[in-house]
């Protein structure tokens, strides 16, 4: 087989959950199925690529009601969230050290769907990974869906994961 490494590109997202600044349930679930069921105990031969993908708020406003009455507070806005999807990738970053997986992240802006499609095109990666909430065929239709997107339209090989049952919160659409 040689010495070439697996490519193995993890979209990873935030928690939608207020007052949760942490990885979301889904993006964590399938990061450490990734480290168990693939990587196992054979870290020099996978590098991991971790994409965050951060959406471009259009209106300037957040879930809260906030007035933006001057460029400065979209600038702190802006680096309010840099400073999230830092923080989000440092915990994938960090768990690898700790197991010994080469890894990289990134934050891109844009259509989650369109641009991890478009990173996969691009990186060339063996395969991504991406986790799901497992949304009924109901909620997909006003949520949409990332992952069912990434399996249609990605050019390699996705390996979804759903989030295990327990670990669903009340409200099926938060992760």
């Amino acid at each position: 087989m040689g010495d070439s490494v697996t490519r193995i590109m993890v979209a990873v997202n935030e928690s939608s959950m207020k007052g949760y600044p942490h990885p979301s349930i889904s993006s964590k679930g399938a990061f450490e199925w990734t480290i168990q069921k693939i990587i196992r105990n054979n870290v020099s031969a996978f590098n991991l690529l971790f994409l965050h993908v951060q959406v471009p708020d259009e209106d300037g406003f957040d879930d809260m009601d906030s007035i933006y009455a001057s460029p400065e507070d979209f600038k702190n806005l802006n680096q309010r969230d840099r400073i999230r999807g830092i923080h989000l990738l440092e915990y994938f970053v960090n768990r690898c050290h700790e197991i010994g997986v080469v890894c990289q992240a990134w934050i891109m802006q844009g259509d989650p769907k369109e641009v991890i499609c478009h990173e996969v095109q691009r990186l060339r990666p063996d395969f991504l990974v991406v986790g799901s909430r497992g949304l009924g065929p109901f909620q997909k239709v006003f949520v949409g869906t990332v992952s069912e997107f990434c399996w249609k339209h990605a050019e390699c090989p996705v390996i979804t994961i759903k989030r295990k049952p327990d670990e669903t919160p009340q409200d099926p659409v938060d992760d």
